[in-house]
């Protein structure tokens, strides 16, 4: 398979040797300064760029039949125009917030747990998400994916906020730590007692290897898909 690397940070340095070692040829390397590159040598691209170009990096994927993985996240204004133009292009499009499949088992855990404690009202949610100093979006795509699984499965919350302590609103903490890989923090608070389920990744092996996984499968397929639909959990 000839994979196109659509940001060629630390992530994609990640991806292309998990790639190779799985048989696969990195036919493109795009930095986030490259504006013209022939997408159409790629049978498949994976998108860990920077929110100020992801959205283009698709749209040039779909516009030239190219199936797409993105992982990159801070760009979800233009989602809804990515998924629109997936559909008129009949292309193929996978975004995840995490690739990671211990991640992906974490986000059905959290939605599990918040429909647990939905009739439970003296429990009172936050969340704390850290990462590496260069990392440039707050809170992460991940903290958001599990704050929506919770206002998703919980009566008692409709919103999050990055800092808040509203009413019915998700108080999400970000912390910026050297060389932190990702760890989120989901955690129930009442007066008696504390509930917390974590997820703590080690290194970046994990997001690489499930977004390599996630083009693999893609190739060949039409629609907007997920990583549940790769992972075939939830």
């Amino acid at each position: 398979m000839n994979i196109a690397l659509l940001g060629y940070g630390r992530m994609g340095q990640t991806i292309e040797k998990i790639a190779i070692k799985r048989g696969h040829n990195i036919v493109l390397k795009v930095d986030k300064d490259d504006k013209d590159y022939d997408i159409t040598k790629a049978d498949v691209a994976i998108d860990f760029s920077i929110p100020s170009v992801a959205f283009g990096n698709i749209s040039n994927c779909l516009n030239n039949n190219v199936p797409v993985v993105s992982g990159t996240t801070g760009w979800l204004e233009d989602y809804d125009k990515a998924l629109s133009l997936c559909k008129e292009k009949n292309g193929a499009f996978i975004y995840a917030s995490n690739f990671s499949l211990g991640v992906n088992i974490f986000f059905e855990l959290n939605k599990t747990l918040a429909k647990m404690m939905s009739n439970l009202g003296q429990y009172n949610v936050t969340m704390e998400e850290i990462h590496h100093t260069k990392k440039l979006d707050a809170p992460s795509g991940t903290a958001i994916t599990l704050a929506e699984g919770v206002i998703e499965n919980n009566v008692n919350y409709d919103d999050w906020k990055l800092g808040s302590d509203e009413d019915k609103t998700i108080p999400i903490v970000a912390k910026r730590i050297e060389d932190v890989p990702g760890t989120h923090t989901v955690t129930y608070e009442s007066e008696v007692d504390s509930i917390s389920i974590e997820h703590i990744a080690h290194n970046r092996q994990g997001f690489a290897l499930g977004a390599v996984v996630a083009a693999e499968w893609l190739v060949g397929r039409t629609g907007v898909f997920s990583m549940n639909d790769v992972l075939n959990i939830g």
